[in-house]
Formats: C-alpha cells, structure tokens, sequence
C-alpha cells in the first residue's frame, strides 16, 4: 500500500492473512489490518523499533487518530507503530450479525468465535512480527483488554517481546467470572454514589427517566429498546475520566414538553442510542464474559448471576422506595441480545459461548513469575472496569513489572493524559524513574 499522511504523521495500510484456528496453520485463513504510523521527515524510519497497539475491548477495533493526538505522539517520537483492528474487529475479517451468518447457525457462529479470544489475538500478532521486524522483538502498548492480551502475551512468547506497556488492564491471574463481577459491583456502587454526590440534582432525573420507561419503555428509531435496565448500563460512562460530566448532561435534556405530555426527547434518545448500541461492536458483548473463562466451568452469564447478590441495583424496588436509581457499568446481560438489534441475531450463539466450558487457561503463573521482560503498568485507583485489587495481586506475580497506581486518571488515563502516562511508563520500564 502506498503512504499517504496526516498533520505530522505518514501512514500506511497493512493487510496480513492469519489462520483462524493457529493449530491448523493450513486451515481457513482471515484478515487481520493494521495502520502504520511515523511521524513526518524522519529519515531514519526503517530503523525505529516498531510498537504496537491492543485496543481494550473485547471487540474494538483500534482508536482512529488524526495525526499526533493522545498517546501517539509520544510513541512515534521513537517508535514505528502499528494501530491493529484485532481479528473481528474493524478493517479485519469482520465477525457481526451480518457477517456470522455466513458460517451457518448458532453451533457454528460459536465454534468460529471460540478463536477470538486473546490467545489467538496474541498468535496473530507473532506472525506478524515476524512479518514486519524480521523476527525482532517489539514492544506492546495494552489498553484494558489489550492489557489482557499482553499479559497472555508475556505467558506464552516472551521472545517476541522488547518491552509491555499496560494501561488499566492487569487481569487477574485465576479469577472466574463470577469473581470479577462480584468485585465488581461495588466500584460500580461506588462510581454511583460519586455522581450523585457531585450532581445531586441527578437523582431525581434518572429516577424520572426510569418511572417513564417502567411505564412504557422506548423504541429508537433503529429499533433499540429502551427498557429501565437498558437505562441503567448508561452507567458504563462513570468508568470514563469525563463519563459523569456525560451522563450529566444526558440526563439533564432528557424531556421535552408535547401535546400529551412530557416525553423523552429526539436529542436524548439519538445520544442514548450512540452509547449504547453494539452495532460497531458486538463482540464486545458477545465475547465480554469469555475473557475471563479459563477452563474453570461455563461463565453461564455471571454478571447477571452475581447482580442479584447486589439488590441495590434493582431498579423496581429504588421506585418503590424513595432511593437512587443506580447505574450499572461494564456488564452484559441476556437481556442485551433481546433489546439491540444489532445483537439479537447473536442471541443463540452467545448462550452457547456462556454454556462452554472447556476454554483454556490464558495466563503461565510459573512463566510469569521468571519473567525477564521490561514490563511497566499503570493501575487506575478504584477503576470501574478492571479491578484494582486484583491488578496489584498480579503486578506482584510478574517479575519485574513495576506499576504506577495513581486516582489522577480514570480508565481512559492514556488517551485523557495526552502524552502523559505513556511517557512515564516507558520511563519506568526503561529504569529511568
């Protein structure tokens, strides 16, 4: 492909052929994209290490940035990177409600999306190291699940690796499903009351959205419907350094006044559907809970399990009572293959994948534990979507690893930083602080 550029950065479009099973090498093979990135009137660009980029997730493909935004234009200062869309995902051999069917029913969609997890995420990216650097090593920026991808990655192919770089994605070693959302409900609790604290007038907006949609819930416009617990996973922006001040302003536009009464407005139903549609990116709901399997027994939709150990979530009885309507965050429910439309397809095919129970151990304590690799991560004080207990109990099991826990950010720290928190972890990484 031919470079073409941006303000202070050339680009170009790379197309590698993976297998989809890497235990069958000359199996059906998909197409997984990356965008190069340098930055401009460098002539030694040949000779930069290269970086590559693991978008969180599961199911996103990588951040489009123009030019040197965020992050980028620390790493490109001394680095060739590599913005990959994981197999799925974006520019790469896609895997939706359009695509699926194609594989043939519910049986076969599962057994195909049963090679997306970060173990072939991590196969994918050796080959194409190997493609791109002659064999050697490069370093890995892993944000959230791209932070699980990388320490999948320090468990089985070191060799392939200069430096790991997590941010807000330190996985915990051996918890199932059930452990992380049972930790993870009271963060939430907690993201919750820190909202209401800092805008009090907010309890009584979201209580009155959720009266409206009890009543009645909405259908959008491409037919997404707004149920109260639809609602309620609004709270996924608390996790967002600037989620509150969102869902602030969300919640604040949320009637205008009709012929028959006080209805939700166009504005606030079109922002709502904008968080919360899957469209762009159902396999995050659809391979969120497998991330955490490894081998322990089917997740068999635990945050929705779990949930009822929490019934401060409960919607109704908030209602009934005179207590907040409190706003759930990354979880997924059965109820989400119902409500969106652009995962009720999927809907046979996710309870497959949450009935399996044979998935592999991701993760090498033993391996871990002799690691030689530079690795440098910042832990997100109390973040919503990884936990930070556990994060802390695996920076101990990874020899070397040296963290930066800091509440100055929340999980979005590398992109709301700027330049910020990428600069001090490849300091820390490379002892220079």
């Amino acid at each position: 492909m031919s470079p073409y550029r941006q303000p202070g950065v050339v680009l170009t479009d790379h197309h590698f052929t993976v297998p989809l099973d890497h235990a069958d090498p000359s199996g059906e093979q998909i197409e997984v994209y990356g965008r190069e990135v340098v930055a401009a009137g460098r002539p030694d660009t040949d000779r930069l290490p290269w970086l590559v980029y693991l978008e969180g997730g599961p199911g996103c493909a990588a951040r489009r940035f123009t030019g040197k935004q965020a992050w980028l234009a620390r790493a490109v200062r001394d680095h060739r990177v590599l913005l990959l869309d994981q197999r799925g995902t974006g520019r790469s051999t896609r895997a939706d409600r359009q695509t699926l069917p194609l594989r043939g029913g519910p049986a076969e969609q599962a057994r195909y999306l049963a090679h997306f997890r970060a173990d072939s995420i991590v196969r994918d990216c050796e080959l194409i190291r190997r493609r791109l650097t002659g064999d050697a090593p490069w370093t890995v920026l892993g944000q959230s699940f791209g932070g699980f991808c990388a320490t999948h990655y320090l468990s089985t192919a070191p060799h392939g690796l200069d430096t790991v770089i997590i941010t807000g994605g330190l996985p915990s070693l051996d918890a199932t499903a059930d452990d992380v959302y049972r930790a993870a409900y009271p963060r939430i609790r907690r993201k919750n009351e820190a909202h209401y604290d800092r805008y009090p007038q907010d309890v009584e907006r979201a209580r009155r959205v959720a009266e409206h949609l009890a009543g009645s819930p909405a259908v959008l416009p491409d037919g997404y419907r707004l149920t109260v617990e639809a609602f309620q996973s609004l709270g996924i922006l608390l996790g967002g350094g600037d989620g509150s001040h969102q869902l602030h302003y969300l919640l604040e536009d949320a009637f205008v006044p009709t012929a028959s009464g006080p209805a939700l407005s166009d504005a606030f139903l079109e922002a709502v559907r904008s968080h919360l549609s899957f469209a762009s990116r159902p396999l995050y709901a659809v391979l969120h809970e497998p991330i955490y399997a490894q081998g322990r027994g089917p997740t068999g939709w635990a945050a929705e399990r779990v949930r009822g150990e929490f019934p401060e979530f409960d919607a109704a009885a908030a209602l009934d009572g005179d207590g907040p309507v409190l706003f759930t965050g990354e979880t997924i429910h059965p109820w989400h293959f119902d409500v969106d439309p652009a995962l009720r397809p999927l809907r046979e095919t996710a309870e497959l994948l949450a009935a399996r129970a044979d998935w592999p151990a991701l993760y090498d304590p033993e391996r871990l534990a002799a690691n030689t690799v530079p690795v440098a991560a910042a832990v997100y004080h109390d973040d919503m979507y990884v936990d930070t207990a556990h994060s802390l109990e695996t920076a101990r099991a990874i020899r070397g690893l040296r963290t930066w826990v800091t509440d100055e950010y929340e999980h979005d720290g590398v992109r709301a930083s700027g330049t910020h928190v990428l600069d001090r972890l490849l300091a820390l990484a490379h002892g220079e602080a």
